[in-house]
């Protein structure tokens, strides 16, 4: 995702509910082995169905 569209507070809830998740899935047993990454790139550095996404897209359809 474009760095800056998730707060500080977002990412930690990401990666809570991401990690319960693949725990209610595959047990509790992985929980500590489990492992979320969340990969920001520079603003405008992907996309998706040919064309660029940058925050501010991101932002005008929220």
């Amino acid at each position: 995702m474009p760095a800056g569209t998730l707060t500080s507070e977002q990412k930690e809830e990401l990666v809570a509910k991401v990690t319960d998740l693949y725990c209610a899935t595959f047990g509790n047993a992985v929980r500590d082995n489990t492992m979320v990454l969340v990969d920001e790139v520079v603003d405008g550095g992907w996309g998706i169905q040919g064309e660029v996404l940058t925050l501010a897209k991101i932002q005008q359809h929220a």
